[in-house]
């Protein structure tokens, strides 16, 4: 780029928006934004499905806390349950990303602990997809 072109600096560029330039720089703001809360909003879960090597393990509602030990081939994973969502609470894998994964509170949320077999998939009307369903 040759040295004859004059850099403008942020002050010179600003003082070229009209109102209505910076009208409509924060309408696209906040079109953006609200997008992105009502795109990628989950309504709320009412049961998740629990599954050990492939097969359904468990179908259980989110109404009342509970506990379920889900036997894989490594050992067996603790599912945590409080009314409204649902964890892995414990797992014999080695890295522990279903682990760390936390609390799942949205319908079609997934968790799954690949080592040892084990998936949770929240179910309710307002599931979102994600790209394990694509």
């Amino acid at each position: 780029m040759p040295d004859s072109i004059p850099k403008r600096s942020w002050r010179a560029w600003r003082g070229l928006l009209r109102p209505g330039d910076w009208g409509v720089v924060l309408a696209g703001f906040a079109l953006c934004v609200g997008a992105g809360f009502w795109f990628w909003r989950g309504d709320a879960p009412d049961g998740v499905i629990v599954r050990a090597s492939g097969r359904i393990f468990e179908k259980a509602d989110l109404s009342h806390p509970r506990r379920i030990e889900v036997p894989g081939p490594l050992g067996i994973t603790v599912v945590e349950i409080e009314p409204g969502r649902v964890r892995v609470a414990s797992d014999p894998g080695p890295r522990q990303y279903c682990v760390r994964q936390g609390w799942l509170a949205h319908a079609g949320a997934v968790a799954i602990c690949a080592p040892n077999e084990v998936s949770l998939t929240l179910t309710g009307r307002g599931a979102k997809y994600d790209s394990l369903s694509y």
